[in-house]
């Protein structure tokens, strides 16, 4: 992650929410520069730790909260959830996710895992934790990126134009206050280990929809090609 401005790694918009943060972006690149130099691998790649803010900050009205990257190389691509459109299989978080999109809209599942058709459509794909060392899930929690997605979250909940929340697990759920003024859905994470404890029926898509209609939105077509 180089030493540049703002503009330059995400929208400008988010640049000015994020500006207040600034200085812990440029700690959080001095982190990742020393993981690569004591050897370690990070993941993301570095030119999409921030592509979640690469799309305008106006644009976005639905915020989804994952916890931290894919910690399987090839995995990550800045995005929660999401995956390159090539990796085989899909993560099984992301197939969970798409079991409930197919019995809550009768949507067929897509046969890879990129979510950036989402993404285009003004869905925020946010991992609290920004990145992660490769085969070491939530090895980079509590050092410093928590900061900076407090600040992008609080941003959003301050426009005052339409947002609905999807807050699937502890960690998400947990930034609830953040958003207090907004409409969220919230259930268990789809993993494996929780989705039949509350995801599994939960609705999220269609809830969303109506959320969003109800304060004046266009719904979101989840449909993935």
């Amino acid at each position: 992650m180089p030493a540049q401005p703002l503009t330059d790694i995400m929208a400008e918009d988010w640049a000015q929410a994020l500006a207040p943060v600034e200085e812990n972006i440029r700690v959080m690149g001095n982190f990742l520069r020393a993981e690569h130099a004591a050897g370690r691998q990070t993941l993301p790649p570095a030119s999409n730790i921030f592509r979640a803010f690469e799309r305008p900050m106006k644009d976005v009205k639905v915020l989804i909260i994952g916890q931290d990257p894919y910690p399987t190389p090839g995995h990550a691509v800045g995005l929660s959830f999401s995956v390159e459109r090539h990796v085989r299989p899909v993560p099984r978080s992301l197939q969970n996710i798409y079991k409930e999109l197919q019995s809550d809209l009768d949507i067929n599942v897509a046969e890879h895992g990129d979510l950036s058709a989402w993404s285009d459509q003004g869905i925020m794909l946010l991992n609290r934790v920004l990145s992660v060392e490769s085969g070491n899930a939530g090895s980079h929690r509590n050092k410093g990126w928590e900061t900076i997605t407090t600040c992008a979250i609080s941003a959003l909940a301050e426009r005052g134009t339409p947002l609905v929340g999807i807050l699937w697990g502890r960690d998400a759920r947990n930034c609830r206050q953040l958003i207090s003024n907004y409409p969220v859905v919230e259930s268990a994470h789809p993993s494996p280990l929780s989705a039949s404890r509350g995801f599994f029926g939960s609705k999220p898509f269609s809830r969303t929809n109506e959320l969003l209609v109800q304060q004046g939105a266009q719904p979101v077509n989840w449909q993935l090609s």
